[in-house]
Formats: C-alpha cells, structure tokens, sequence
C-alpha cells in the first residue's frame, strides 16, 4: 500500500499543539541544594563555584536520580526512568563514584521494602541490624539496566566537544530507540575557559537539540579567581588581600563576590543560561555516625535571585541540607 506523503508532511501534531504540550509540562523539582526553584526541559542551569564546592557530585547524585526507575519488581525507588548525557570536559569523571552512589541508592530501597515488610508481619524483631543490611543486596540487573540510561562522553577540548555535539542526535536516537526512554538531562561537566573558543557554536549546536528534543541542561563552571590553586586557599587569599586594605565585612562580602565569580564566558553563553546558582565550600566540618566526617558547602540562586542560602553536604545517600 502506497504511503501518503501528505500525511507525512503534516504529522501527527501541529506546531502550537507541540508547544502547548512542551510549555505546560509539570516542572522538575530538584533534589538539595538546587530544590529551590522549580526547572522544566528547556532550562539551561549554570553551577557555578571553587574547586571543590560539589559541582560534580551535584550532578552525580540528579544523574542517579534520573536513571533510576519510578518502580522495579514492586519496590519504589523515585526516579524517572530516563538517560542522561554527561559531557565530561574536566576529564576527572569517577565512574567508581557514580556506581557507589547508584548501589547505595539500590540497596537502600531494598532495605527500606525489607523493613517495611517485616514489621507488617511482626518479623522484623528476628533480625538484627547486621543481618538485615546483609539481606538488602544490589540488584545487578537494575543496576545495570541504569548504567545503560547513563550516556558518558569524554572530551579534551573543546572542539572535541563541539564536534561530540554535532553528532549527538544519531547517537541520541540510536540509543533511544534500544533502551526505549528518551533523554532528560544534558550535562556538562568542564573547566577553566573550556568553551571560550566555541561557545557561539556549541549553544547553537544546544538549541537545535532542545528545538527536536527538549531536556534540562546542567552545566557546571568553575571560578576563574585562584585558578591551580583550591577554592578554599583562593578565598583566604582574598581575604588576606582584604584585610590588608582594611575594608569592613560587607564590602569584603560584596568585593569577594565580585572577584570569586566574575564571568569570564562570552555574552552568547551568558543569555543562553536561564538559571544561576552559586556554590561555595565552608571550612566547617560535620560529623556523621555512618560517613564520619563530612565538608560542607552553601547554594544560592542568583537567577533568580533568592535571598536564602542553603547549607548542605553530601553522603552516598544523597545531598542533605543542615539546619
């Protein structure tokens, strides 16, 4: 039976009907710390801050979050069943780490559904803690099943990333069409200056992926003051360099904000991003019975801007602010 090419062309849906459904799609809340403001597909989110200040693990724990399922076998797990891309330009991606947050999310739900399950049957006295942890093991199934949502791609410049890019929607629709779930997330971990070359083109490059798919873009930056040196060391010295020109605490305040975060990439990145939020690691360390010690850090949106600053650190758990 010959196809009509009419049909073809005109599709299944209309381009205000695309929109509609697009524009009305319920926004994603986030996980600590970037629970504050409510995102949607389209959004493009900069992170910014020091090295270290959680970027990476930030998006780390929203990447687990997002390949693992809503349910698997009748345990609950909360994700959305969906890939991530993750552009690695920093080239200190840690699959170990990513794997220890998924198996410790697994094992948790598991726990949690074992002991649930157990005090409705008037079970659980029967077992101690100890034998408990050892019965809630990590699916391998499920683990590998999220593993394959999770798209890594390394690049060493950034032209290579460009280029990455540039072939992303075969690569996109290829593994679309194996795993059957479409992609959620585009995140790019990077480093200093690592698209001041291309970054007209790599946001072109970004558009045309949200005009034919849309997804929630996560881009980490790291600040430019203190550069080789810790974020922590950077802020000392500034604060050195401060006192050495008497300037009182709110003029300390704002001039560190100032030089911390001064925005080095071009205007063509800056009106692509349509969230800012800013992280800072604190000198302030936590004591935890089952992580020992744990470094903390501060969140604040910028755009937009939100008079709260959130306090938070990070477990294999999740991220989990302080009060």
């Amino acid at each position: 039976m010959e196809e009509n090419p009419r049909g073809w062309i005109h599709g299944d849906e209309t381009a205000k009907a695309m929109l509609a459904r697009v524009l009305t799609e319920r926004p994603f809340l986030f996980l600590p710390p970037l629970h504050r403001v409510p995102l949607r597909v389209g959004n493009v989110v900069e992170i910014a801050g020091p090295s270290p200040s959680a970027k990476s693990q930030i998006l780390l724990h929203a990447a687990v979050h997002c390949i693992l399922p809503e349910e698997w076998k009748g345990i609950r797990f909360g994700g959305l069943e969906r890939m991530v891309m993750y552009f690695d330009l920093d080239c200190r991606f840690d699959v170990l780490r990513l794997s220890q947050i998924l198996k410790h999310r697994i094992m948790e739900a598991y726990k949690s559904a074992n002991s649930t399950y157990w005090e409705d049957n008037g079970e659980y006295q029967k077992y101690d803690a100890t034998e408990i942890t050892q019965m809630c093991f990590c699916d391998d199934e499920l683990f590998l099943a999220c593993m394959r949502r999770f798209l890594y791609i390394r690049c060493y410049s950034s032209f290579e990333f460009l280029a990455a890019l540039k072939a992303m929607h075969f690569h996109l629709q290829r593994e679309s069409e194996a795993l059957g779930v479409g992609l959620h997330f585009l995140m790019i971990d990077r480093k200093n200056l690592s698209l001041q070359n291309v970054a007209e083109a790599v946001v072109q490059e970004i558009c045309k992926l949200l005009q034919t798919q849309p997804v929630l873009v996560l881009a980490t930056k790291a600040t430019i003051f203190g550069a080789g040196t810790s974020g922590n060391d950077a802020q000392r010295a500034f604060g050195k360099w401060c006192s050495e020109r008497k300037m009182d605490s709110r003029t300390l305040s704002k001039e560190g904000e100032k030089l911390l975060y001064r925005e080095y990439m071009p205007s063509a990145w800056q009106s692509f991003v349509t969230h800012r939020v800013r992280l800072q690691a604190l000198d302030e360390i936590i004591s935890d019975g089952q992580y020992g010690t744990l470094p903390t850090y501060t969140s604040q949106w910028v755009q937009p801007p939100l008079n709260i600053k959130d306090k938070f650190a990070v477990r294999d758990d999740g991220i989990f602010l302080i009060t």
